[in-house]
């Protein structure tokens, strides 16, 4: 079913709205314990616990409005709700910091199947909205395959080894960086596997 278009801000709230107001939220309550059912949480636990139920309305909403989610989408929710839900049971924030780890292993792993079966899975999902030659779809697949592999090493070794507010600041901010960055150097690509307009442009020959 194709998506339905809804207000570009509305959608933007909805998919970044949950990250966003977990960063504020965390901000505000990171020094601060909470006891409850006579167990201390520390703030990150708690605005986790809240991060899982806005992270399902808001994918909800999204997918009511537009009546599609991508594989990503989906994916992400699943995770959130899977490690999200670990960290609140067990009080342990180790949980939901792996979870864009075993996310990036997850497409990078799907990406990497379809490489050694001669094919890009990428193109499948992604080929209606960026059109290009074969042979672009194969490079530019093993370079986000290897592009969601190093996001997995990153985020291990932040969460690992650094403070728990620089993964904060990583997850928030880093990671959409670094995608939005990595599809921008990718210009030359599309620009060489691209359509040619020159060609589509050029009417039959009289």
């Amino acid at each position: 079913m194709a998506e339905k278009k809804i207000n570009p801000t509305l959608k933007m709230i909805l998919e970044f709205g949950p990250v966003v107001l977990f960063f504020v939220g965390y901000l505000k309550l990171k020094d601060e314990i909470f006891l409850i059912g006579g167990e201390e949480y520390n703030g990150f636990i708690v605005i986790t616990a809240a991060f899982i139920p806005l992270m399902v309305a808001s994918t909800l909403a999204l997918w009511k409005l537009t009546g599609h989610l991508s594989r990503m989408q989906f994916a992400t929710l699943v995770l959130v709700v899977l490690f999200g839900g670990m960290s609140v049971w067990f009080n342990d924030d180790r949980f939901i910091k792996m979870k864009p780890t075993m996310l990036y292993l997850l497409f990078g792993g799907l990406l990497g199947i379809g490489l050694l079966r001669g094919q890009s899975w990428l193109k499948v999902v992604m080929e209606e909205v960026m059109p290009l030659e074969q042979e672009g779809w194969m490079i530019l697949t093993r370079r986000l395959c290897a592009f969601f592999f190093a996001l997995a090493v990153a985020n291990e070794l932040i969460w690992r080894f650094q403070s728990e507010e620089a993964w904060v600041y990583f997850k928030t901010f880093g990671l959409p960086i670094a995608m939005f960055g990595f599809f921008m150097f990718q210009g030359p690509l599309f620009q060489k596997y691209g359509p040619d307009e020159d060609e589509e442009n050029t009417g039959p020959a009289e």
